[in-house]
């Protein structure tokens, strides 16, 4: 009975998994190495920006910035005005995940839509701890589910049963390019932002949306990926399923087997040199590894 309820979380999704993660949070570092600037909070950032909330409009004072009189209070009341504001003390923690088919696939480990949901839920649960709001996205080749960032455990809770069981609404193309420009349209500036996936269709276009987003929000990608895509077996004939059919995979064609790996080296090498380019975090996790230790 407990091998079937294993085998089961290896290829699904389980809430328990995700909410029994909690315990592991405290471990989670969200300082990650590219942030740089100092920013409110408990956080180290490169954006520019205050920090801060409007709270009210007062009468001026010797000493106050300039930059913050309100002009329109001013005009109406023929009075300076100055507007006031008030630190952010939460932060928007916004977590992107890849529910696509080919996250439904792995050779060892878990299934790459596991892997990326145990991720989420670290990353969850751990921006939980720090008092931040939490929010996502989970889209699959159908669409897209949002989810506003919320303070507390019900938000998070409210992610997970996202993760279990998405109800995204329906795009005319689902893409990884139409998807991320949605995430621009929902991802609020000054954000921390990770985006989950195996980024199968990393294009130009999805460069374009990723370099927006970064412009104005730290930006972490998680890249998801099965040992068998990094390098596949030895020669051989190989039997692949989907649950529904079936097909061989031959690697005693030289030919192939390189091409097959080079379009992977690609997509990993085209990752590398974006996240360098816009001062991207990358983190790399395979099927079979540890998440608590890629991400601490």
């Amino acid at each position: 009975m407990n091998a079937v309820v294993e085998q089961h979380a290896r290829v699904s999704i389980q809430l328990k998994t995700l909410v029994d993660l909690a315990k592991k949070a405290p471990l989670i570092n969200l300082q990650h190495k590219r942030i740089k600037a100092g920013q409110s909070g408990e956080y180290v950032s490169r954006f520019k920006g205050r920090g801060m909330e409007f709270d009210e409009t007062r009468l001026y004072q010797p000493g106050d910035d300039i930059r913050s009189i309100d002009w329109r209070v001013t005009a109406r009341t023929n009075t300076t005005h100055s507007k006031i504001f008030r630190e952010e003390r939460e932060r928007p923690v916004f977590i992107s995940v890849d529910a696509r088919p080919t996250m439904a696939f792995a050779t060892r480990g878990v299934f790459k839509s596991v892997q990326a949901a145990k991720v989420a839920a670290l990353f969850a649960w751990a921006a939980q701890l720090n008092g931040d709001r939490v929010g996502g996205q989970v889209f699959t080749q159908h669409g897209c589910q949002e989810l506003k960032p919320g303070s507390g455990k019900r938000s998070v809770l409210h992610f997970f049963n996202a993760l279990v069981a998405p109800k995204v609404s329906t795009l005319a193309d689902a893409s990884l390019q139409q998807v991320l420009a949605r995430l621009i349209q929902h991802a609020r500036p000054g954000s921390l932002l990770y985006i989950i996936s195996d980024f199968r269709g990393l294009n130009d276009k999805v460069e374009l949306h990723l370099s927006k987003l970064a412009r104005h929000c730290d930006l972490v990608l998680i890249h998801i990926y099965d040992p068998l895509e990094s390098h596949l077996p030895a020669k051989g004939r190989y039997r692949l399923t989907d649950g529904e059919r079936d097909t061989l995979l031959d690697t005693g064609d030289t030919q192939r087997v390189l091409s097959y790996q080079q379009q992977f080296q690609q997509r990993q090498m085209r990752l590398k040199n974006l996240c360098k380019k816009w001062r991207m975090t990358l983190l790399e996790c395979s099927t079979s590894d540890d998440p608590l230790q890629v991400l601490s």
